[in-house]
């Protein structure tokens, strides 16, 4: 009975883990129809990407440290409850204002879904050897939504309609809802972890005034009051931030990681991978709808290649580190992906898709190449005691990328009669950022040593 409730309780964490991968490219395939169903232009529909992904960026180490002060069980519960709930919301928004506000709530619910099933994981999974194969297990799965998302959401899009991209969480989040609560085992809660409630606050401004200032310059212009009034303020509540964090207690981000240089330097590259990645799906969903006159289920398709190629890319990577070590072994990756953002550079209106499929891939496979090292670089990098903070700070520092990649990579393409140049503006800020954090973590790496 132990082993069947370790296996279920294994199932419903990686529903968890899934759903919230699984929305994180969906939405991407349904933007065309959102955007001609509820109004507005580009602005709106990266408010309604970046919502969810500055909420995700935002709570992450707050619900994380939640866990700890109360319970994962609960917390986790919790995350699924106002996942779904928003989901709902979000299939029901009559205005992309309300759709906006419940995808905000969707990104907190996701927040609060991923530490808190690590942390039930390693509760169920005692036995270090099976524990990593649950894990491992946990990311196969979020890896195969991640693949399975634009495909989905095109299907569902074409069948039902764009609403239906959100409905489908609703069964998803009702099953894991039950399974965690028949199966799995609550963790003993800590009441002396505090939860960092100012910190939280200033790192959700701060981001959310920088990404606004990004979003709103595309539209308004860059020279506008209300444009220059977000970035002053993203500083100011930064600082701010950084303050509240080396004065408190128990911080939501020790800003003492830091002081380890390949931590440092693989939460960077972490950052410009993200940027690079995330905002070219958000151009090339546009592009291949609005230039290229591709429907949603075509759209869908059209990314599966790019998303395939990271499972198999993912299973390689260890064999590679094995012989090539961490940082070089990411800077091939980073130089990988760098190359197929650059052979893209002569795509135009209906290009044959035939002519860049072969570049998605290789896009793919450097990111799937890249990820797992990097991710156990920083991991190794800090004393085993802070791992859980350590991947948080991972996961916050890569979704806050993908914030700021779409907001970027937008308003270069949201201006009138400008997408195509701003498409290929976005292709060079990728390769330069790709190949500059492959040089960083390769040349700092190497200096350390």
């Amino acid at each position: 009975m132990r082993g069947w409730s370790a296996s279920v309780t294994l199932f419903a964490m990686s529903l968890g883990y899934g759903v919230v991968q699984l929305d994180v490219t969906i939405v991407n395939t349904a933007l065309d129809r959102i955007g001609a169903s509820l109004g507005g232009g580009v602005a709106e529909l990266q408010w309604i990407v970046n919502a969810y992904t500055i909420a995700f960026a935002a709570f992450i180490l707050t619900a994380g440290a939640l866990g700890d002060r109360i319970g994962a069980k609960r917390v986790f519960m919790a995350g699924f409850a106002i996942f779904t709930s928003a989901s709902l919301a979000c299939a029901l928004s009559p205005n992309p204002l309300v759709l906006v506000a419940a995808r905000a709530v969707q990104g907190l619910g996701a927040a609060v879904l991923v530490p808190n099933s690590l942390a039930l994981l390693n509760h169920a999974y005692p036995d270090g050897k099976l524990r990593g194969r649950a894990v491992g297990i946990w990311a196969a799965g979020a890896s195969l939504a991640l693949t399975a998302g634009p495909l989905v959401g095109g299907a569902l899009i074409a069948l039902i309609g764009w609403r239906s991209i959100f409905l489908v969480n609703l069964p998803i989040g009702l099953a894991g809802l039950w399974l965690s609560w028949k199966y799995a085992t609550e963790t003993s809660a800590n009441r002396q972890r505090q939860v960092d409630l100012p910190g939280q606050v200033t790192a959700i401004a701060a981001l959310g005034c920088l990404a606004g200032a990004i979003i709103e310059g595309g539209a308004l212009g860059w020279y506008n009051g209300f444009v220059l009034a977000a970035f002053v303020a993203s500083v100011a509540l930064a600082v701010l931030f950084i303050l509240q964090e080396r004065r408190a207690e128990q911080p939501m981000l020790p800003l003492s990681l830091f002081g380890h240089r390949l931590f440092a330097l693989t939460s960077l590259v972490g950052l410009l991978v993200n940027i690079a990645f995330y905002g070219l799906i958000f151009v090339f969903s546009l592009y291949f709808q609005r230039i290229n006159g591709l429907s949603p289920v075509a759209t869908g398709l059209a990314f599966v290649p790019m998303m395939g190629a990271v499972l198999p890319a993912n299973l390689v990577a260890a064999r590679v580190t094995e012989r090539l070590g961490a940082p070089t072994t990411i800077a091939l990756g980073a130089a990988l992906a760098a190359f197929g953002c650059l052979t893209l550079l002569g795509i135009a209106p209906g290009t044959s898709y035939w002519k860049i499929v072969g570049q998605f891939v290789i896009m793919g496979g450097g990111l799937g190449l890249l990820v797992p090292p990097l991710t156990s670089a920083l991991l190794g990098s800090v004393d085993k005691s802070r791992s859980g903070i350590a991947a948080g700070v991972l996961n916050a520092t890569r979704q806050t990328g993908s914030v700021l990649g779409v907001a970027l990579f937008g308003s270069l393409i949201g201006r009138s009669g400008q997408f195509m140049s701003g498409a290929h503006h976005s292709l060079m800020i990728s390769t330069a950022l790709l190949l500059a954090g492959g040089v960083v973590i390769w040349y700092g790496a190497s200096r350390r040593n």
